[in-house]
């Protein structure tokens, strides 16, 4: 019989992967009552079959017995909830420097334009004058820092461009005065739309005897963009990275947007980062580019960031310069690593090396266990299952179409499609072929594609697979509308109805000194099972709504009693039973 806990609601750790079965022992509950709890939430299980951490989660929520992750996942979550409740500007919080994105269209100027800010030649280093990497570099302004963080403006570098936006406070989207609007800008403001941050354009190449900084907030209104002087909200900057001029009102303004956010970080936690880009040098081994989001990373410092460990051996800023420590949002790089991690990865300082290699074992084993689990990315088809737990009901869409007439007809159907509780957002709308860059942009977001009446690129196609993204392709309007219909209606909130299972009636009480309170029952109609919820009915009333902590027949812990059978009843949280209460077992069934 499952103790009953007087000191709180009862809890459950579970790893990122578990069976049925090993759910159902964890919960106490049979494996046939798991599967069927399942399929009340479109999820068809067999007992050996392996489930996700969010879906046992669900079902042992409604159970009433909270959920927590073991030791890896947990460890993970806490640095992160740390990170963002510091970044957030808890009470033990200082102001850390605002992290600035340079995005744009390439050979708009952008990295001139942080090169004129830095006062250093960028460009110079770089083969044909084009960024090739993801560059980090802090700057000061009037004694305080400023992190610059400077992405390839052309399509094949989407991805990067993509880990950019999302690692940002206030982004910088330049745009040539004398070249307007190109398809890259339409892609970089769609990035930091979805990575939701502050937007500030950079009109760039104001000198130019062609530039036309009127055409440039008029396409930018098309976009969505209405800048200052049109009555919005977006502020745009006139500015030559050639002559300097306009930079520092470029500044002035980061300052300004970085101030509104009152941004904040706890330099005395353990460190927590993310990576920019790594790479593996001949010579000095795994080498990676750390942007500190939280806390103090410093030299000797024990680090986990997946299934890699390591030890910070040495660490450098962007000039080359030997560091011993790097506060919140200093970007260095650091060697020490056992292997080269992916950008874009969580890197987290833990208590020693010991901590950072059990950390990583469980976190391989838990992944060995998960490859059989569906991919995290939603799908039409998945939906409803992936927000189930969640209380953000949001559809994203990438729209490819064959002509400019049917992405806008169809981009203001599917936004109709919205309602009060469930927000339909076209995040990117473009014409021609699903290309890499769609792919990457979904892959970042979280995005479906929808593609109209074109084609996708193989390349597009393989990376799709790879990284779970979902393309679906339509010949027809209607077709493609009512796919997204069927998809919103597992968003609403699903309804519930109780179903009773069985009702039972008090008739004696016992005390036990290990679970409370028992009551001696009768079961007057139906089958009482041990995984149901329990209504208490007293004189009609109801006193209680909890779960089955346990049935008993004679000394037999059971799973059901049937009707006409006596039996022992033990419930969570709750023994002040009384003779002629009435037990009604029941499950909740979904009926849209």
């Amino acid at each position: 019989m499952t103790a009953r806990q007087s000191s709180g609601p009862r809890t459950v750790t579970l790893p990122e992967a578990i069976t049925v079965k090993g759910l159902s022992d964890r919960l106490g509950i049979s494996p046939i009552e798991a599967i069927k709890r399942l399929m009340t939430h479109g999820v068809m299980a067999a007992m050996n079959d392996t489930i996700d951490y969010e879906t046992a989660a669900i079902v042992s929520s409604e159970l009433g017995i909270a959920p927590s992750p073991e030791a890896a996942a947990a460890a993970v979550a806490t640095a992160v909830r740390e990170d963002e409740e510091g970044e957030e500007g808890d009470e033990a919080g200082a102001p850390r420097p605002p992290v600035v994105t340079i995005l744009g269209h390439v050979d708009h100027g952008k990295t001139s334009l942080l090169d004129a800010i830095r006062e250093t030649n960028v460009v110079a280093g770089e083969a044909g004058g084009i960024t090739q990497h993801i560059g980090a570099y802090q700057i000061e302004r009037g004694g305080n820092p400023i992190t610059f963080i400077d992405t390839p403006g052309h399509a094949a570098f989407t991805a990067m461009r993509a880990r950019g936006a999302q690692i940002t406070d206030v982004a910088v989207v330049v745009v040539a005065a004398d070249d307007g609007v190109m398809p890259q800008t339409i892609e970089a403001i769609d990035h930091v739309r979805a990575a939701d941050v502050p937007m500030i354009i950079a009109i760039n190449k104001t000198d130019l005897p062609a530039a036309n900084a009127d055409r440039v907030k008029q396409q930018l209104t098309e976009q969505s963009v209405v800048v200052e002087d049109y009555g919005g909200d977006v502020l745009a900057v006139p500015v030559s990275a050639t002559t300097g001029a306009g930079l520092g009102d470029l500044l002035e303004s980061i300052d300004l947007v970085s101030e509104i956010q009152e941004l904040k970080a706890n330099p005395d936690r353990l460190a927590t980062g993310t990576v920019i880009e790594a790479e593996l040098d001949s010579r000095r081994g795994p080498l990676a580019t750390i942007l500190v989001r939280n806390g103090t990373l410093r030299q000797g410092d024990a680090l986990v960031s997946g299934l890699i460990s390591g030890k910070v051996k040495a660490m450098f800023d962007e000039r080359g310069e030997r560091l011993k420590e790097a506060g919140p949002a200093r970007p260095v790089r650091i060697m020490g690593l056992e292997d080269v991690p992916a950008a874009g990865d969580v890197i987290e300082v833990v208590e020693n090396e010991r901590a950072a290699r059990r950390i990583v074992e469980q976190t391989r084993r838990e992944a060995e266990g998960a490859s059989g689990v569906r991919s995290g990315h939603v799908t039409l088809d998945t939906l409803f299952h992936e927000v189930s737990a969640g209380n953000v009901k949001e559809l994203l869409l990438i729209l490819k179409t064959d002509v400019r007439g049917s992405a806008e007809a169809i981009r203001s159907s599917l936004q109709v499609l919205g309602t009060g509780e469930v927000k339909v957002k076209v995040i990117h709308t473009s014409t021609g072929p699903v290309s890499e860059s769609d792919v990457m942009l979904a892959g970042a977001s979280g995005a479906i594609i929808l593609a109209f009446n074109v084609r996708t690129e193989p390349s597009a196609a393989s990376q799709a697979e790879i990284n779970g993204v979902e393309i679906r392709s339509y010949e027809v309007i209607y077709q493609l509308l009512e796919s997204v219909e069927q998809a919103l209606e597992g968003l609403y909130e699903p309804v519930y109805e109780r179903v009773v299972d069985g009702t039972a009636e008090v008739r004696q009480l016992f005390r036990s000194s290990r679970v409370g309170q028992i009551a001696g029952s009768y079961v007057t109609d139906g089958t009482l099972l041990r995984g149901d919820r329990v209504r208490v009915l007293r004189n009609g009333e109801e006193v209680a709504d909890t779960s089955c902590g346990g049935l008993r027949r004679f000394q037999d812990d059971v799973r059901e009693v049937q009707q006409g059978f006596e039996c022992g009843i033990v419930l969570e949280r709750f023994d002040a039973f009384e003779e002629g209460d009435v037990l009604e077992f029941y499950h909740q069934q979904r009926v849209n």
